[in-house]
């Protein structure tokens, strides 16, 4: 925007962050690149008020992003809800890796037990490093900014974060065809918003208004 010679606060960058972001990856979940069925599920952390909190994340075979859920806390109730959302999105995997914990073990046992076809459950360290090399290219951009003071805010600015790490992977589809890994955000936020009118319209049930501060 200062190269169209327009000023704006960071706080008003700040508020159409949290307001656009949640429909655009709306919009972008229409669009996503279906992903594989060998998935690596991991768990990292993030900084807000001063208190780590939990993100949970998972891969598939090839390192494109399946799902990602952040919550306060770490235990069988939030490993399961990461994994049927994950599910409800994506289908169900034929297997995933996990590093070996205790919650994430029994909310997939959880899980198979309403399931006819169980999902292999393998709790091996060493192939899970595809997620954790995934984690640092969201680390290199949620480090400089030494932790949130809003969890919701984390949430919503955490999921836009992925969302363009996905996009330059090469998750979107664009007339039924994969975006080039390495794609450009700004070019593919404009593919998102074409996909349909239904970005607009949520634009305008949202009441986002988009304006500059008053100096």
């Amino acid at each position: 925007m200062a190269e169209r010679g327009i000023s704006v606060d960071h706080s008003s960058v700040h508020r159409w962050a949290i307001k656009l972001l949640p429909v655009l990856e709306e919009e972008f979940r229409r669009s996503k690149r279906k992903v594989g069925s060998s998935w690596r599920m991991d768990e990292t952390y993030i900084k807000v008020k001063g208190e780590w909190k939990y993100r949970c994340r998972a891969v598939d075979k090839a390192g494109d992003t399946v799902d990602f859920l952040v919550r306060a806390h770490r235990d069988k109730a939030v490993a399961r809800m990461f994994f049927e959302q994950a599910v409800e999105r994506n289908g169900a995997p034929e297997k995933v890796t996990i590093d070996k914990s205790g919650s994430n073990v029994a909310a997939l046992e959880a899980i198979n037990a309403g399931r006819g076809k169980r999902i292999v459950v393998r709790e091996v360290k060493y192939p899970n490093n595809i997620v954790e090399q995934d984690h640092r290219a969201i680390k290199r951009r949620t480090r400089p900014m030494l932790g949130f003071k809003d969890f919701r805010c984390a949430r919503i600015l955490l999921s836009g974060i992925e969302l363009v790490h996905m996009i330059r992977k090469g998750q979107m589809k664009n007339d039924g065809r994969r975006t080039n890994p390495g794609t450009n955000p700004r070019t593919a936020f404009l593919l998102i918003g074409s996909i349909s009118s239904w970005t607009i319209s949520a634009f305008e049930r949202s009441n986002i208004l988009i304006a500059t501060e008053p100096k």
